[in-house]
């Protein structure tokens, strides 16, 4: 049975037909699912049982190269002993339930801030792939935003001011604006990375913004003007008409492109109910001859 796609919003996202993923090697499969990507920026696939090994297999087979280098890495060891695999969960390296003042915990804060996963990198993330190991039963969801849409209803003026600008990320900078500390040691890993205000989407050519919590400044533009900038951009790309949200199941797996979108976790009593996801991120890099063969 061929694979299809079913739209959940007007702008973007799509449920794919039952597939396991774990099990899709052929090439032909996997151009879909990356045509699928070009489309949608979002991709949902219900009911996947992966293990950890079959999930970071799957993630290079449709992607190529994973990123390892989370800002997680320079305040916590992995508690998943990987660092290609992240930990999206309220659990202790114990898999007990974070207390409330746990460093790991307050840093994770920040996942519920707009952002755009690796962009404090260089290259950063392209496809993001999050399973839901346990989901809370109370309502713990996801929200993604278009980025391209946004972009698309941007005044033209606005359109013309934007090309060519640049804008720095840093992780540190997301996490301080929530009155996180680190180190110095810490921050000194933490540099972060330069990367254009508007960027084209190679294979769709759609144009879209490319934003985040992680961006500190407008690069060669006073900090202050950069700054009203990118809050008023953001302001405008997360209204609701550009917004999807995602309500979890177990063995969700949902795929999305950094470049085209942004994301936020939304708040739930994490101090009582246990949640489990994992997430693998690719490099956003020119796919190795091998991925296309799918070898």
């Amino acid at each position: 049975m061929a694979l299809s796609f079913r739209k959940l919003h007007r702008h973007f996202v799509a449920e794919s037909s039952p597939i396991e993923l774990r099990n899709v090697r052929d090439p032909e499969t996997l151009t879909e699912i990356r045509r699928g990507m070009d489309e949608h920026a979002v991709l949902v696939f219900r009911a996947q049982p992966f293990t950890d090994a079959e999930q970071l297999a799957f993630a290079q087979r449709l992607d190529g190269r994973l990123h390892q280098s989370g800002g997680s890495r320079v305040i916590a060891k992995n508690r998943l002993g990987n660092e290609a695999l992240s930990d999206i969960s309220n659990l202790d390296q114990d898999g007990e339930i974070m207390q409330a003042d746990d460093r790991r915990r307050q840093y994770g804060l920040g996942n519920r801030l707009w952002h755009t996963d690796a962009s404090f990198r260089d290259p950063a993330g392209r496809y993001s792939m999050l399973h839901a190991r346990v989901v809370p039963s109370v309502p713990a969801d996801t929200e993604f935003a278009d980025m391209r849409a946004a972009y698309d209803a941007l005044p033209a003026e606005t359109k013309t001011q934007l090309e060519g600008l640049r804008a720095h990320h840093s992780i540190a900078h997301s996490r301080q604006l929530l009155g996180f500390e680190f180190s110095q040691g810490e921050q000194d890993q933490l540099t972060g990375a330069i990367h254009p205000v508007v960027r084209t989407i190679p294979c769709s050519l759609r144009r879209s913004l490319y934003l985040a919590s992680h961006q500190s400044r407008i690069v060669d533009w006073p900090l202050a003007e950069g700054r009203l900038l990118l809050r008023d951009l953001t302001e405008h790309a997360t209204q609701r008409e550009f917004v999807y949200r995602h309500a979890w199941r177990m063995g969700d797996l949902v795929i999305w492109d950094n470049r085209a979108t942004m994301h936020r976790g939304r708040p739930f009593d994490d101090s009582k109910y246990r949640r489990e996801l994992r997430r693998v991120t690719t490099l956003d890099i020119e796919q190795p001859a091998f991925v296309a063969s799918g070898s």
